[in-house]
């Protein structure tokens, strides 16, 4: 980190410009800073010598900023509150302070939670924004690196030291066929070995929680193809005798297709949960307890809609 230039730089100056830029008048300025008028013009002339430019012009009327002024100014949107959030220990007000969260996920992740935020958290976080991200082999070392702020996972996986985890919701297997091929409502495990199955590559060419658990019992399914997205597979399996295991709430889009069946998959696969996953180096960062805090409420939301959905179908 090289702080040269910080060093020799009076940060009061940029709390007089952040005012100035407001108000674009310096008699206002002067006030709201509780200083003289000649004290601001002074402050503006330093800030003229520090950043090699005019950052403001005066007008017939008010005060104009330059183009360096304007993106001076936004900067210092940003790290103000930031800045004062650090010294105070304020929570992070998401409808006033800047963010951009970096969230790792399948595309059944995506398709569960870029909606809610669109719909539930962004009319309300004025500011933020999400970037949903390939949930690919690498997403802890870029999650302990800082390249992303979540890894959104299941709780199967193994996670790495010093990662740390917390549950969102609760998920169970189901299995898709075309409607045609098998009936009655669960597959035993012998009808679950004996048939083909689309597989989805979510990891190192193999579907993770399914496969692992099969091997832990000495078993293996015969995938005869691979599919890197769960939609896909659901979409692959009409009018063939393909089986495909995916997470339920990756069907609901398609609970109207007539085409297809859903069954209970056999007794081997247990429901499990999904997690969010972090480095422990943010966990006292303001921002980040509001984004872990506001995916809780999202697994809390939809924990609670698939109970109304069980009870409205029983």
């Amino acid at each position: 980190m090289r702080l040269t230039q910080l060093r020799q730089a009076d940060l009061n100056l940029l709390v007089v410009f952040a005012v100035l830029a407001e108000e674009r008048n310096v008699s206002r300025a002067a006030t709201r800073l509780l200083l003289s008028q000649p004290a601001v013009s002074r402050a503006l002339s330093r800030l003229r010598e520090l950043f090699h430019d005019d950052l403001m012009v005066r007008t017939a009327q008010t005060y104009e900023l330059t183009p360096q002024g304007i993106r001076l100014f936004q900067e210092l949107e940003t790290i103000f509150p930031r800045l004062d959030r650090l010294i105070s220990g304020a929570d992070f007000n998401p409808s006033s302070e800047a963010a951009n969260f970096r969230i790792a996920v399948t595309d059944y992740a995506a398709r569960l939670f870029a909606p809610l935020v669109c719909r539930t958290i962004l009319p309300f976080a004025k500011k933020v924004s999400f970037e949903f991200a390939t949930w690919r082999s690498d997403r802890f070392e870029r999650l302990s690196h800082g390249g992303l702020d979540l890894v959104l996972d299941a709780d199967g996986v193994r996670v790495p030291s010093p990662l740390q985890r917390t549950e969102l919701h609760g998920e169970k297997f189901v299995c898709v066929v075309d409607a045609e091929h098998i009936r009655g409502s669960r597959l035993s495990l012998k009808q679950y070995l004996d048939g083909d199955h689309v597989g989805i590559s979510t990891l190192e060419g193999k579907q993770t929680l399914p496969d692992e658990r099969l091997a832990s019992l000495g078993h293996q399914r015969n995938v005869v193809v691979k599919v890197p997205y769960f939609v896909a597979a659901i979409e692959a399996v009409a009018g063939t005798r393909l089986i495909a295991t995916v997470p339920r709430r990756s069907t609901l889009l398609f609970a109207k297709d007539k085409r297809l069946r859903l069954l209970s998959p056999p007794n081997i696969f247990p429901p499990f949960k999904y997690v969010m996953i972090w480095h422990p180096r943010v966990n006292t960062d303001a921002a980040h307890i509001w984004l872990r805090r506001t995916m809780q409420n999202l697994g809390t939301l939809l924990d609670t809609n698939a109970d109304v959905n069980s009870s409205a179908d029983s």
